[in-house]
């Protein structure tokens, strides 16, 4: 009789108790996301503005005798300089990256998964950055990189900040935890 009451399709009292404990816990994760790529492209902006003011155009300093240095480095390409022709194109992907990670975090139940995506998106809008507003101009701007270990690529924050989010990615991955907060053991 109860359930002829309740009328078709009105969810029952058990289905509203497990929404609205869901709906808290997902806003959490994506505030989680959103703090974590706020302060990761603060964190890069701020550096690169300093290296900029203070660095560009003067001598390196050793950080760390000669195996760390900064070093301020305008990089028109990709990791390690490659594709610097294809500007344009990094700046499609980046900005490609953070419309997904936007519509993904929706779907967002996980906190590990939103503390990887937080870094990827602060990374990728700390680099759209530099393409969109540094020289020579609109969408075909150099990336300010700045941090230089002898024998290795000159990178910045945010490349940090990218390659951080990319491994846990990779280690909630192959822990089998899914964004959604779901565990699968494959």
């Amino acid at each position: 009789m109860a359930e002829a009451e309740r009328g078709i399709g009105t969810p029952d009292v058990d289905d509203q108790a497990v929404a609205s404990a869901e709906r808290p816990r997902g806003r959490r994760r994506i505030l989680a996301l959103f703090g974590v790529a706020v302060v990761a492209y603060l964190l890069d902006l701020g550096s690169k503005m300093l290296v900029v003011a203070r660095l560009e155009h003067h001598e390196p300093i050793n950080v760390v005798g000669d195996l760390l240095r900064f070093e301020a480095v305008r990089n028109p390409g990709a990791a390690f300089g490659i594709g610097e022709a294809f500007t344009v194109i990094f700046t499609i992907i980046a900005a490609t990256v953070i419309v997904v990670i936007a519509r993904l975090a929706r779907k967002l139940y996980s906190l590990p998964w939103a503390i990887a995506l937080g870094l990827l998106l602060g990374g990728a809008l700390g680099n759209l950055t530099d393409r969109i507003f540094r020289a020579p101009g609109v969408f075909r701007g150099a990336v300010v990189d700045f941090i230089a270990p002898s024998h290795f690529a000159v990178f910045n924050l945010a490349d940090s900040a990218i390659v951080c989010g990319g491994v846990l990615i990779v280690l909630l991955s192959f822990r089998g935890l899914d964004p959604d907060g779901t565990v699968h053991k494959d």
